[in-house]
Parts: structure tokens; C-alpha cells; sequence
């Protein structure tokens, strides 16, 4: 067990054969002594700060961590005696996950996930790279005015509630009426098909009966609309903090550059992109965590039974099994919290792999 001696922490006079203490131990000692009383007077000085964190606090508390009690009901049975909480029902072992992954309604399952998993990785693939486009955009705009013009007009949507978002997007690409008047076709869809052969795959989906419900219900396109409108919705908001770390990069580093030469281009390889890079990866990694967690208000408002094959995700899925009004594997509540369950589990493992690359690849990482 290590040991410490008395010269490890104190100096030795040899005229006096005494020991002292430096004044640097002298402080640290002090320090120690009085922490709990420092840290109870910085706490009765800034109460007002800590007292705005008592909200957030309970939020938490009642809407993350108490609702985790629920997952029990994943391994556990409701028997026939009664039971009406998941703490009289008996345990049941990984046998739902093992209906949930074998049993024949698995099907449904794999297929929510992997529509879970796509859309995610488009999001990541397209939308996580529009911000730090919009935000090294930003930076070039000299003039404050029309800077700030251009912020919030990009900022809006995402201050929109997403019912408004999905309807603008089923108007905007909304299909013909059953009798085949192009009276009620959506403006997007008219230029669509103004742009696209008469007898290419994008007329004979209008014409189609999925067609005729909008381009959003329908399988085809109902992910490159998601993904469109998800961009447009988030991707101003989500600049402002790339935007914050390039206007944080020091301005002798561009003088630095000028002088070596480096043009518009080079000073935005070289200087601003190593510069935001730490935040960049920041951001990924937390990106990557909420990968599997996709917006399930905006996929249950774009969904019909007509776009099942690409919009169904695990969150639409486990609220379809927990409806009991639901034909065809409705009223099975202990499945879907299995299905919601291993979701969340994946999107664990993912962040916690995305850190420990991020921590060896770059040595940024979230802790």
C-alpha cells in the first residue's frame, strides 16, 4: 500500500533538524479543511442559480427516471389473480424479448427497426453536415444587416410546432383527388411533375391510388421528404452553435494565413475547420446517441397504411402494439416497451463507441 513520509510534504531544516511546511501545502491543507464550508457559502451566496436548477431537476425526475420503473414490465408476467401494477405481476425472463425478436410477429419488428436505422443514418449522413455548411456561410457574410436577415429567416421553422411542419409538407406534396383532377395537387408535386417525363416513375406514383393520398404516403419518397423537411426544420437552429465556434477562432489566426497566402479556401481548411473541429466532434458524438431515437410526432403524423414499408419505426410500432383498439397486434403493451427497450439499448452502445473512437482518433470526447 503506498505510504507517505514526512518528506513528501514537508521541508527539512538541516541547521535545526526541524521540519516546515511549504506555503503551497500550508494553502492546500487550508483548502481541505474548509471545503465543505466553502462550498456551503458559495451555495447560500448564488441560492437564486441553484434554485433555477430545482425545475430542471424535477423534470428529470418525474419524466426520465421514474418512468424507468416501467421497463420492469418488459420481464415480467401479468397473471390471471388481478394484478394491476408491475410489481404484483410474476417475473417472466427474456421471454418477451425472445417473442419479440422470434415469435411471428417479429417481422414487424425488424422491419421498424431497420426503417428506424435509415432514416437515422440519412439524418446523420445529410442532416448533421448542413449546419456547419450554414454556419462557415454565416461567417462570410460581412454585413451584420443581412446576416442577421438571413439567421432568423433560417432560425423560423424551427420554432414551428412539427404539426405545422408535417401539414405544410403533406400540402406541399399532396397528390390528386380520387376522381384524377390535378385541381388540389400540391405546388411541389405540380413542379415536380412539370420537371419529369410524363411516363417516368414519379407520374405513375401520382397516378397511382397510394399516389393520390400525396408523395408523403407513399414508400418511394416518404424518406427523402422526411429528411428534407427535418433539414429545413432543424439545420438553422442547429448552426448557431458551429457558428459560435467559428466566431470564436482568434482573427491573428486568418492574419497568420493571409500572410502565408492562403486564400478564402485554404483559410477555411487550415484555420477554421481545425478550429471548430473539437466541437464538431462534440456534437457527432451526441448526435450519434439520439441516432435510433427518431422524431416519433413527425413520423405519426406522416404515417399512413399506405407508407407502412418505410415509415413504420420502433416508437410507432410500440405505440401501435400498446393500443388495444389496434387490429393485427394491438393490446400487447409488454412487447412493445421489449421493443422500445432494445432500442434504447442500441443507442446506448452507439454513443459509448462513438466517444471511445472519438477519444482515440482525436482525444475529444464527452468525459
Amino acid at each position: 500500500m503506498f505510504k507517505l513520509k514526512c518528506d513528501d510534504f514537508l521541508i527539512y531544516d538541516e541547521a535545526t533538524g526541524t521540519y516546515s511546511m511549504s506555503a503551497e501545502q500550508q494553502v492546500r491543507d487550508e483548502t481541505e479543511k474548509n471545503k465543505w464550508k466553502s462550498t456551503g457559502f458559495t451555495l447560500l451566496k448564488d441560492w437564486r442559480l441553484y434554485l433555477m436548477l430545482v425545475p430542471l431537476l424535477l423534470v428529470y425526475l418525474l419524466w426520465r427516471y421514474l418512468p424507468m420503473t416501467n421497463l420492469l414490465t418488459a420481464f415480467k408476467y401479468a397473471d390471471t389473480g388481478g394484478a394491476t401494477n408491475a410489481n404484483e405481476y410474476d417475473w417472466y425472463g427474456l421471454t418477451n424479448f425472445k417473442d419479440l425478436f422470434f415469435s411471428s410477429t417479429s417481422y414487424q419488428f425488424w422491419q421498424a427497426f431497420r426503417n428506424t436505422f435509415i432514416i437515422a443514418f440519412y439524418g446523420l449522413l445529410f442532416g448533421f453536415p448542413f449546419p456547419i455548411i450554414l454556419a462557415l456561410f454565416f461567417n462570410e457574410v460581412k454585413s451584420n444587416i443581412t446576416r442577421s436577415i438571413l439567421q432568423v429567416c433560417v432560425y423560423l421553422p424551427k420554432f414551428m410546432s412539427t404539426v405545422i411542419i408535417t401539414s405544410l409538407a403533406i400540402v406541399l406534396f399532396r397528390g390528386p383527388t380520387k376522381d384524377g383532377t390535378t385541381e388540389g395537387v400540391g405546388v411541389i408535386t405540380q413542379f415536380l411533375l412539370a420537371i419529369t417525363p410524363k411516363d417516368g416513375p414519379l407520374h405513375n406514383v401520382v397516378t397511382s391510388v397510394q399516389g393520390r393520398y400525396g408523395l408523403v404516403f407513399t414508400p418511394r419518397y416518404f424518406r427523402a421528404i422526411y429528411q428534407i423537411t427535418g433539414i429545413w426544420e432543424h439545420g438553422g437552429y442547429d448552426s448557431i452553435v458551429f457558428f459560435g465556434a467559428v466566431i470564436a477562432i482568434s482573427p491573428t489566426s486568418y492574419e497568420a494565413a493571409q500572410i502565408d497566402g492562403a486564400g478564402k479556401m485554404a483559410q477555411m481548411r487550415y484555420v477554421v475547420l481545425p478550429g471548430i473541429l473539437s466541437t464538431v466532434v462534440i456534437m457527432l458524438i451526441m448526435k450519434v446517441g439520439s441516432l435510433l431515437s427518431v422524431g416519433y410526432e413527425k413520423v405519426y403524423l406522416m404515417e399512413k397504411s399506405t407508407n407502412y414499408e418505410a415509415a413504420d419505426i420502433v416508437a410507432t410500432l410500440a405505440n401501435r402494439w400498446s393500443d388495444p383498439n389496434v387490429s393485427g397486434g394491438g393490446g400487447n403493451e409488454v412487447l412493445g416497451i421489449a421493443a422500445e427497450m432494445v432500442n434504447n439499448l442500441i443507442g446506448m452502445i452507439l454513443v459509448l463507441g462513438a466517444n471511445a473512437v472519438a477519444k482515440r482518433a482525436s482525444d475529444v470526447s464527452l468525459y
